[in-house]
């Protein structure tokens, strides 16, 4: 009996498998919540998010899920709602934002915010910004609810507002007032996505790091005069020779452990000749071309090798017979992790070459902070979750050239990965992507990424 005793003991315990879900109801609750969602003009300006804040928390609320409701503003509120874990590891943060850009109905086939389905697709602002990732956090946590999944971390939902227009009301408020309720070690939020290219999977990036705005504007001051006389200190020339002498300017190269990952596995998926690219960016006697070549071919790969600096608005004169006494430029300037901004503005002083331009720095609301690792068990679960629900593609972590949310909560020292829904890398240039004047998403991936938040955060805060 102690031997047959001793035997059991050194049987290996696994933790039972979790419930899986009815797929195929799943999906009509999925589609009722997605098309309600994104039926509502919740435009950012003025933003309004309180309908759709009002929708979640009554659907948690029936589930038996406590929630929050947090505001700086009237009609512009944050939900957070919370499933409590045994507290073995730290919380888990499901992040997405209600709020979508703004539209012009003329442009739409359908109307922006009819979440009409015809040939496969939801046609309708915010399919996939972000009320996707919306929908699908709502999900996970639901179904974690419903099947009573033990878990090892409290799971967080938080639906912010602002996020396309006044992080203040949203993200910003919620760190600096409302910490405690969605203090994390993990999040999930937007920023990446699977693509697929001539209806082949190809990869699923992940959003580990950004760059972060850091505009600023030229300003010269010259001489007022009659248009008819030539003036040598025109403030419109010396404005436009200080914007293209910025722009000139190829900032030094600056790899981070994003980035080199990223393009070491791009090129394990690439032709021969875009991998030896990739894979000699660092080499001395080659990189100077292939970053000239990235800057003419791949502008976008160009920009995730170093802060960028673009032109985007000139001001001067008022009326064509005047010389005017001032003018100025606007730089849109994308800083990536680990630059010295202070250095950084001296050397573009020292760019542009004219004392008389004075370069005046705009107020950062994102601060650059360290990129989120790769050695974590979040990015573990989201290669394996990929490999299970997009298998034939690659994950690749990727420093997105625009901003998110995330960027917020990095400098809180939350480990953040962004990820997305799958889209057809075609539909961009058809117009049919975030923020255009078509955006859609492939119902059947919005099932699809349903399956797959709920593959990973079970992996994440799933008891094991």
């Amino acid at each position: 009996m102690i031997r047959g005793a001793l035997f059991l003991l050194a049987l290996p315990i696994f933790a039972a498998a979790p419930p899986s879900p009815d797929w195929r109801a799943i999906e009509a609750e999925t589609l009722r919540h997605y098309q309600a969602l994104v039926r509502m003009d919740t435009s950012d300006p003025p933003g309004l998010e309180a309908p759709a804040v009002d929708y979640l928390r009554k659907v948690l609320e029936a589930e038996g899920i406590p929630c929050q409701v947090f505001a700086q503003e009237p009609g512009r509120p944050n939900l957070v709602a919370r499933l409590k874990g045994s507290g073995k590891k730290r919380p888990l943060l499901l992040m997405a934002h209600t709020d979508v850009v703004n539209v012009d109905p003329a442009k739409w086939t359908f109307p922006p915010f009819s979440a009409t389905r015809d040939g496969g697709y939801i046609y309708g602002r915010g399919t996939l910004d972000d009320k996707d990732n919306l929908t699908a956090s709502l999900m996970a946590i639901l179904l974690l609810k419903r099947l009573n999944i033990p878990l090892d971390r409290d799971v967080i939902f938080l639906a912010e507002s602002g996020e396309e227009g006044n992080s203040t009301v949203g993200i910003l408020y919620m760190v600096q007032n409302r910490w405690d309720a969605i203090d994390a070690e993990y999040c999930l939020a937007e920023g990446g996505a699977v693509l697929r290219r001539d209806g082949k999977l190809s990869r699923m990036t992940v959003s580990t790091t950004e760059k972060v705005p850091a505009r600023a504007t030229l300003r010269v001051r010259g001489t007022a005069g009659h248009g008819s006389v030539p003036l040598a200190d025109n403030a419109i020339v010396r404005v436009s020779q200080a914007v293209a002498r910025a722009a000139a300017w190829q900032t030094p190269m600056k790899l981070n452990d994003t980035t080199r990952a990223y393009f070491e596995r791009l090129a394990t998926i690439s032709t021969p000749e875009q991998a030896a690219r990739y894979n000699n960016l660092v080499n001395p006697e080659k990189s100077a071309a292939i970053q000239e070549y990235l800057r003419l071919h791949e502008p976008l790969h160009y920009s995730m090798l170093r802060t960028s600096i673009s032109p985007t608005v000139l001001k001067g004169g008022y009326r064509m017979n005047v010389i005017p006494s001032e003018a100025e430029a606007t730089l849109d300037i994308r800083v990536v992790p680990g630059e010295n901004l202070e250095r950084f503005f001296d050397r573009l002083k020292a760019q542009i070459g004219d004392p008389g331009v004075e370069i005046e720095r705009g107020s950062m609301t994102r601060q650059p902070a360290p990129p989120s690792r790769l050695d974590t068990e979040v990015f573990r679960a989201l290669e394996e979750a990929q490999k299970s629900i997009y298998s034939g593609a690659i994950t690749l972590p990727i420093m997105q050239t625009g901003a998110t949310d995330m960027a917020m909560l990095r400098q809180r020292g939350v480990q953040c990965y962004g990820i997305g829904s799958l889209v057809d890398e075609e539909d961009a240039r058809k117009g049919f992507g975030a923020h255009s004047d078509q955006e859609r998403l492939l119902e059947s991936e919005l099932y699809r990424f349903v399956r797959f938040n709920w593959d990973v955060v079970n992996r994440v805060a799933g008891r094991r």
